[in-house]
């Protein structure tokens, strides 16, 4: 499949896919802030401040998965070529770098406008699995981050993946269905039918932490490395346990701390 939408002349310049996910991820979840703010009591966040949460969420995934990726998967490019940081037309993205760049752009925005953090933190992790669904779709489309050999019927030919070409996994799809669809549905039903948004700030974005590092870990089992291994693991994997750690240490420091000292 062609990495691009439209494409204008030979040189590889165009409306790709890749940045088009980007856009409808940012789109679902600008809507479902402003739908938050405007239609129920579980958001401190003005519809007036949205926009510029938004803007501060852009550049934190933007800049967090790009150093990510780098930092995590390719680091001895980053300090013999880094102005490899900056082509970004070549790709690459880290959705766990992602993670902390919008977690530094949450605590700004939240220092910023003296909103509490965690609440800002339950309402992205409430809206953040659509940018991860498209964003894996993209990926398949792409034909990158393929899965492993497989003889099951809807085993893909991936034109990029290493000689000789065998069917794989899509399991790229496999990720959107999980990190996206399960994990958006799971903390939706979350943000909606219960009252820890309201009574303990914190918690809903522990359990999306938690919840997002269980699915990867699934999701990897199918899909083929794309760097060398850590203690025996994929970095996808190792890097979601420390997720998940850091996902029951929130759970555990938001139970502990008085509503009222919470920020």
């Amino acid at each position: 499949m062609s990495p691009f939408l439209l494409r204008f002349g030979e040189e590889g310049f165009g409306i790709r896919y890749y940045g088009l996910a980007y856009l409808l991820g940012f789109g679902v979840a600008a809507w479902l802030l402003y739908f938050y703010a405007r239609r129920s009591d579980r958001s401190a966040l003005p519809p007036a401040l949205v926009a510029d949460f938004m803007t501060a969420l852009v550049v934190g995934v933007m800049v967090g998965g790009r150093l990510g990726y780098f930092l995590l998967y390719q680091p001895e490019l980053l300090f013999s070529e880094p102005v490899a940081l900056l082509r970004v037309w070549e790709g690459g993205m880290a959705s766990h770098g992602g993670f902390v760049g919008v977690v530094l752009a949450t605590w700004w925005f939240a220092r910023r406008h003296g909103i509490a953090f965690l609440h800002l933190g339950d309402l992205v992790a409430s809206v953040a699995a659509a940018g991860l669904f498209f964003g894996r779709v993209a990926n398949f489309i792409n034909g990158e981050l393929w899965g492993k050999p497989s003889a099951v019927a809807w085993a893909v030919l991936f034109p990029e993946s290493p000689l000789p070409l065998v069917p794989r996994h899509p399991s790229q799809l496999y990720a959107a269905a999980l990190e996206g669809l399960v994990l958006l549905a799971f903390a939706q039903w979350r943000f909606w039918r219960s009252e820890r948004v309201k009574t303990t700030p914190g918690r809903l974005g522990g359990e999306f932490l938690v919840a997002y590092a269980l699915l990867r870990i699934v999701g990897e089992v199918f899909r083929e490395p794309d760097a060398s291994l850590i203690l025996g693991l994929s970095r996808g994997t190792f890097y979601s346990l420390l997720t998940a750690a850091a996902g029951l240490g929130l759970i555990g420091f938001c139970h502990k701390t008085p509503l009222h000292k919470k920020s």
